[in-house]
């Protein structure tokens, strides 16, 4: 069994953009360094030359990650998912028991995770904990400092901004 990465429309179509703009542009440029720099002559010692070259290696790592993350995509929209219970693209409002502050998170994929923006990795361990629960249920997380309990105020789907 092929191991899948859930994310939402919006993360795929940027993926897609980034994996053909290096395919095209960055790729192109990187080539015309390479021709460039073995222009300088001995390339054993041509910092340039090796510089592209590990650019050229760089690119390539990140062209094959994101057409193996492209290739095994699970694409949830979270606009089109009706449940009370939190899960995958879930906007949920919690209420941290300790210092009864809310905060909303959005549960997304590891390649929209974004802390400052409230999305955080459905495979976080506070996503984790708030998994199939509903309105009213209390979540409790493991943290380094110890455990936190989160009581959910609301789940919610609807569609992301990107």
């Amino acid at each position: 069994m092929s191991e899948t990465f859930p994310m939402t429309p919006a993360c795929l179509e940027r993926l897609r953009a980034e994996l053909r703009q290096l395919k095209g542009e960055e790729r192109a440029k990187n080539v015309a360094e390479i021709e460039a720099a073995r222009e300088h002559g001995d390339l054993r010692e041509n910092a340039e030359f090796h510089a592209a070259k590990e650019r050229q290696a760089a690119l390539d790592a990140r062209m094959r990650y994101l057409e193996h993350r492209i290739a095994r995509a699970q694409v949830i929209d979270p606009a089109k998912i009706s449940s009370d219970r939190v899960g995958f693209g879930a906007t949920v409002t919690v209420l941290d028991m300790e210092t009864d502050e809310e905060r909303t998170y959005v549960l997304v994929g590891e390649d929209e995770t974004d802390v400052d923006r409230g999305r955080i990795s459905i495979a976080s361990p506070l996503a984790r904990a708030l998994v199939g629960k509903s309105e009213g249920d209390v979540a409790t997380v493991r943290l380094p400092r110890g455990e936190a309990e989160y009581e959910i105020v609301r789940v919610e789907y609807k569609a992301l901004e990107p």
